[in-house]
């Protein structure tokens, strides 16, 4: 028995597929199999029915699964320890972020994480918070970058940055500086279901869940670029954050209106479950990202007790 194997079975165990799995740990099928194989052999059990389409793990297979996984844990943390002695920050970080942050967060903070930690390999992919969620507690991702609190006893996290909310669209031009209240007297623009500021755009101005922009339209928009578009040809509001507020024209930010106090803030989390977490890696990565954003947010220039945590 070795390590090897039990990553294998739990591959299999997840993507409840052979061939998916030797993909995955990027091994032929022959290989995976026979591998598998052995190991029951070994332990006098059948993990896997192989009979069945998709391939199904059998009930001393969940057992073995389960108790494989916390052996790889155990493993990954003794070389997680040695490498804490020698002061490295190394190997590879599976991440997770959430759409409404990539495009205007990632290409800020890529360069300097890769220039601080070059045998670092990062790994990352667009998801919604509760796809990455799931993943992480399945271990296939190491840590997220999504808005918190996530009132999720399973998920612990560190907390970024507060990033303002603000709203696009045709707000009267001298009124600089608008209530919460008063965005339910205009047309709503809102991101497709699943986007987390979709919700807190809901619960901080008391919106009803069906809001409608034109009667006979319905618009699932997975991006701020689609919803500003439409905003210019139609009329309405939105929100948006302030990192993407910063990537906007010169033209664009005159449409752009802020909140009176308490200002509304999303805030910016690294989250990770704790029994998978490559802990030192995500307090590195914490860090230079805290850095790198936190200094020009409009968020410092107000006392704490100025600022709202918008609810998710």
């Amino acid at each position: 028995m070795n390590i090897q194997q039990l990553e294998y079975i739990i591959a299999v165990d997840r993507l409840k597929n052979f061939t998916k799995a030797a993909e995955y740990c990027n091994v032929t099928q022959a290989t995976l199999s026979t591998m598998v194989k052995k190991l029951e052999q070994e332990l006098e059990i059948i993990i896997f029915d192989r009979k069945k389409n998709p391939t199904e793990t059998t009930e001393i297979g969940m057992e073995t699964v389960e108790n494989a996984k916390k052996v790889v844990l155990h493993s990954q943390l003794l070389k997680d320890n040695a490498k804490k002695t020698n002061g490295k920050i190394e190997g590879k970080i599976r991440i997770g972020i959430i759409p409404t942050i990539a495009n205007s967060l990632l290409p800020k903070i890529i360069k300097p994480i890769l220039e601080n930690f070059p045998d670092l390999k990062l790994e990352i992919s667009e998801q919604t918070t509760k796809s990455i969620t799931k993943q992480l507690k399945e271990g296939q991702l190491d840590m997220g970058i999504v808005a918190t609190p996530l009132n999720d006893t399973e998920i612990e996290d560190i907390v970024l940055f507060y990033e303002t909310l603000m709203v696009y669209g045709d707000i009267d031009p001298v009124q600089n500086y608008i209530l919460p209240d008063e965005i339910r007297n205009h047309k709503i623009w809102l991101l497709e279901e699943g986007h987390c500021l979709r919700e807190q755009f809901i619960k901080l101005c008391s919106l009803k869940k069906k809001e409608k922009m034109v009667e006979n339209l319905k618009l699932e928009a997975s991006s701020f670029d689609t919803l500003l578009n439409m905003i210019d040809e139609f009329g309405g509001l939105t929100l948006i954050p302030e990192l993407y507020y910063n990537t906007l024209s010169c033209e664009r930010k005159k449409q752009v209106s802020f909140f009176n106090t308490p200002i509304p803030v999303r805030e910016m989390s690294i989250i990770y479950h704790r029994p998978y977490a490559k802990i030192r890696t995500i307090e590195a990565l914490a860090n230079i990202i805290h850095s790198t954003i936190n200094k020009d947010l409009i968020s410092n220039k107000y006392k704490k007790n100025e600022l709202a945590i918008t609810q998710i």
